[in-house]
């Protein structure tokens, strides 16, 4: 089946976050949104088709997760990605962010330090803060090329000297769509168990790798990354379901996995609703071909990106992300504040996109642009970007 990524939908009035809450986020309820990371394509007709099946049957009482709910996703990871793991290393979790806080709840205690590594993906920082634990940064180290890189040599000093019980790894990277090397990944988990800390590993954009790169688990790469490692992870992202909550999450060492899991099971987050075992099933049994088609639309969105900015707005360099449909705008040469900066793309622009300072040190003069709408749908926002650069000029 070819599927169509050009079909224009209009999503206003679904109670849509990216464009029903443009209003009260941007104050404009007008603007282009390319900024909350979900798709405008039409999710596959099989995870429609089942759900629409379920609801046939009018009866919506308590549900049990069934046995090929679990077998979907142990062999979805193992086929994708190589990553084992068994049903007992395996539980549902309602949201990846809401794990992230479970995992900060149960794991550390108020005043413990926690590693992020900015500029990355604002509920890092958020989470630990809202639960008063202390944020460190560790943060990416950008070349001359505009190349992102682990500093490592920092992380181990931060393990060594601050003692932080947890780091939270983005793998891969949001917002800069980095797929982390195998090396580097062990590198992490060798420093993590020498110092004792649990790396809590948000997967949620592994399976949307592109450009010919590999996602690679964290818990997967070593033996000390299974022993250290806590793994979240979901086909949201990947089918564009995230308004059904479908996120899971594996831990393989015993000592970390038994309280942990027995804790949300005594406090019922980690019961399934029937909607999320079904589109789960379903995505991850039928979804491969869409998936395919997908992720060669992105990768033909964001080389025309590249090439408009190349062509048309020098000023402007996207980094290219080797996971995800997020893209990385440098737009620092234009030489303009956080305030002018948003105020170019937004009222001048029409553009709602994610500023570059809401992921930290680092982000300054960056936008964040969504690049998984139909590609006229991005030239256009391109076209009105460059006359709004030329007005103000």
């Amino acid at each position: 089946m070819i599927y169509n990524f050009d079909k224009i939908v209009d999503r206003h009035g679904s109670g849509s976050i990216k464009f029903d809450g443009l209003l009260p986020r941007y104050g404009r309820d007008d603007l282009t949104p390319l900024w909350v990371a979900d798709m405008d394509f039409e999710v596959c007709p099989e995870i429609t088709e089942s759900l629409q099946q379920r609801l046939k049957h009018r009866i919506y009482g308590y549900a049990c997760a069934p046995d090929s709910y679990w077998q979907s996703i142990i062999d979805w990871s193992r086929n994708m990605h190589g990553f084992v793991f068994t049903r007992e290393e395996l539980t549902y979790m309602p949201g990846v962010v809401k794990g992230l806080g479970f995992a900060i709840n149960y794991f550390t205690r108020e005043g413990d330090k926690v590693v992020i590594q900015e500029p990355v993906y604002h509920p890092f920082r958020l989470v630990p803060e809202g639960n008063k634990r202390q944020v460190v940064n560790n943060g990416l180290v950008e070349d001359a090329n505009g190349k992102y890189s682990m500093n490592l040599d920092e992380l181990e000093t931060i393990f060594r000297i601050e003692h932080p019980r947890m780091m939270i790894l983005s793998n891969p990277h949001n917002p800069i769509g980095i797929a982390w090397d195998v090396e580097v990944l062990k590198e992490v988990a060798a420093l993590a168990k020498r110092h004792g800390v649990i790396v809590v590993s948000d997967e949620i954009h592994g399976d949307l790798t592109i450009f010919n790169h590999e996602h690679h688990p964290f818990a997967s790469v070593s033996a000390d990354a299974a022993e250290v490692s806590i793994t979240f992870s979901a086909p949201s992202k990947t089918f564009n379901i995230p308004g059904i909550v479908s996120s899971w999450c594996v831990i393989k060492n015993p000592e970390l996995r038994h309280g942990f899991f027995s804790w949300l099971d005594a406090n019922e987050f980690d019961d399934a609703p029937f909607v999320s075992t079904v589109v789960t099933e379903a995505a991850y049994k039928c979804g491969s071909e869409w998936l395919d088609q997908a992720k060669s639309y992105i990768e033909r969105n964001i080389v025309a990106i590249e090439e408009y900015c190349a062509e048309q707005l020098p000023c402007i360099k996207p980094v290219r992300p080797e996971a995800s449909f997020l893209v990385w705008l440098d737009c620092r040469a234009l030489g303009l504040g956080h305030d002018e900066l948003v105020d170019l793309f937004v009222n001048r622009a029409g553009l709602a996109l994610n500023d570059g300072e809401m992921f930290g040190h680092g982000g300054a003069g960056h936008m964040r642009l969504n690049v998984a709408s139909p590609r006229s749908v991005l030239i256009d926002a391109m076209n009105k970007l460059k006359l709004a650069i030329e007005e103000l000029r």
